[in-house]
């Protein structure tokens, strides 16, 4: 059949038509796509994987084919620079395996990373054998981020013959150790001649005889170990943190400076032996204040060559108060100064505040402040001893320790045994010392105050009367010589 004229012209507008639609098509879609892909949706379940990964933006291509898994340590560094967690570096948490590897390689990690965070998470509790986490050549700022619980090796094969710290942190400049964690030494282990450590103490730990056996039937070494010593450190903080069954002392500073020490808490048994809370030696510019320390020996005990030592709203007990000193063993020379301790709590310690020096020292301490001390059971509140002697038997020397411009204001509560004891060198009596608002009344029958070479003043009326402390200066004492003294 024969299309008309008109037909024609009908067909090739219809074309023409068709292809002027489908080109308009094409151009929106181009558009729009230049435009910045407005109405592009990413589908949801790689918006997902990509929050998971790492908590970094990457590109959809990452994901597309593959399944998640866990961040290697790389790329964790990669997309979070300065945080460095040790379960990314091989630690399992599990109580059992040895952690200590992977705990060096993530200090490794963040020891290279200016103001880095090394972090122990909640929930897990890790076994580490002895480790040092040292500079000099570390960055600076360092957080060790302590929220989970890190415990000690209780057998004997850890330790070898002997040493002297668990976790060590030394030559570093700004490091902070912070968090809700908890350090636990297991001490029982050492104090104890038959080991009464049971790994079933603890939820995570296996129950395995075998194991339990291997624990138990091995010897530790003599010498114990301080659970957290810092050394040769400047800017030191330690906040929030337990420390907890040390073998020995709980927290050291030796030859630190700038160290901030809050909200922190020890925690072993009364008669656990030679468990100081924190002690310092060789350390200046210190403050410790919000701590409860409960231990065995002094809760704070400050040793030769510290000054500028302030320690303020301390609970402290049991334990043996906290004592400048012992001091010039073995002939040595000490120097302790500018020492303040206030608004401090203590019950049932053997002292309250102390001084104690052996004979044959040298040096001094001096320009101390006691204040505002609340005792509750104390043995004996007030002391200086010249004479201390930790062993059978000690001679008697002529040098000493000179012990000067000692100040007591405001002691109250109740003792045991003796409200002051002081006993000072015959040689080089303790001059300076000033009492001031003394309250002290026995829970039981007690023995008088006790004075011996001890000159100073009486700046008001005490309970009891403490007539022993003689006025003025000594007529008569050696004088130090120019490298005797401080």
């Amino acid at each position: 059949m024969k299309m008309s004229a008109f037909d024609l012209t009908k067909v090739k507008f219809m074309t023409i038509l068709i292809v002027l639609l489908l080109f308009s098509s094409s151009f929106e879609t181009c558009v729009s796509a230049r435009e910045g892909n407005k109405h592009l949706k990413v589908p949801s379940i790689f918006k997902k994987k990509e929050k998971d990964y790492g908590g970094g933006r990457r590109k959809l291509s990452k994901f597309m084919g593959s399944t998640y898994k866990r961040s290697t340590p790389e790329e964790t560094m990669a997309t979070n620079s300065d945080t460095f967690n040790v379960l990314d570096f091989g630690a399992k948490g599990d109580g059992l395996t040895d952690d200590t590897k992977a705990f060096e390689a993530t200090w490794a990690a963040a020891c290279k990373v200016a103001a880095s965070t090394m972090v122990v998470p909640s929930g897990s509790v890790f076994f580490v054998g002895p480790i040092s986490f040292s500079g000099p050549d570390c960055q600076p700022n360092i957080v060790f981020q302590l929220d989970g619980k890190i415990i000690a090796p209780t057998s004997s094969g850890a330790w070898g013959s002997g040493i002297l710290q668990w976790l060590d942190f030394s030559k570093l400049k700004g490091i902070t150790i912070k968090g809700a964690g908890i350090i636990d030494g297991q001490g029982s282990v050492w104090w104890d001649d038959s080991p009464t450590y049971s790994p079933t103490d603890y939820s995570t730990v296996s129950s395995s005889k075998k194991w339990i056996s291997s624990e138990l039937s091995t010897k530790m070494p003599g010498t114990k170990p301080t659970a957290l010593r810092f050394y040769g450190s400047n800017g030191v903080t330690v906040t929030g943190i337990t420390i907890q069954n040390s073998p020995q002392t709980h927290l050291k500073f030796d030859d630190c400076t700038s160290v901030q020490v809050f909200d922190f808490t020890t925690s072993s048994p009364g008669d656990s032996p030679n468990t100081d809370g924190i002690h310092l030696q060789n350390s200046q510019d210190v403050v410790i204040y919000g701590s409860t320390l409960a231990c065995g020996d002094d809760c704070v005990s400050i040793q030769t060559g510290c000054s500028n030592v302030y320690i303020h709203n301390v609970n402290c007990g049991p334990g043996h108060g906290i004592s400048i000193g012992s001091l010039g063993k073995d002939n040595t020379k000490a120097c302790v100064s500018n020492i303040t301790v206030r608004d401090v709590t203590m019950h049932n310690t053997m002292t309250g505040v102390r001084i104690k020096t052996w004979q044959g020292g040298s040096g001094s301490v001096k320009q101390v402040m006691f204040s505002n001390i609340q005792v509750s059971e104390v043995q004996t509140p007030i002391m200086i001893d010249q004479y201390y002697c930790d062993k059978s038997k000690c001679q008697n020397e002529t040098s000493a320790v000179d012990v000067s411009d000692i100040n007591y204001v405001n002691i109250r509560g109740t003792y045991t045994e003796q409200p002051v004891h002081f006993a000072c060198s015959d040689s080089l009596p303790c001059t300076g010392v000033s009492l001031t608002t003394i309250n002290l009344t026995p829970t039981q029958n007690s023995k008088q105050p006790f004075c011996w070479e001890a000159y100073g003043v009486l700046k008001t009326a005490t309970v009891p009367q403490i007539a022993c402390l003689q006025t003025g200066i000594p007529a008569k004492s050696r004088v130090q010589s120019n490298s005797d003294s401080c």
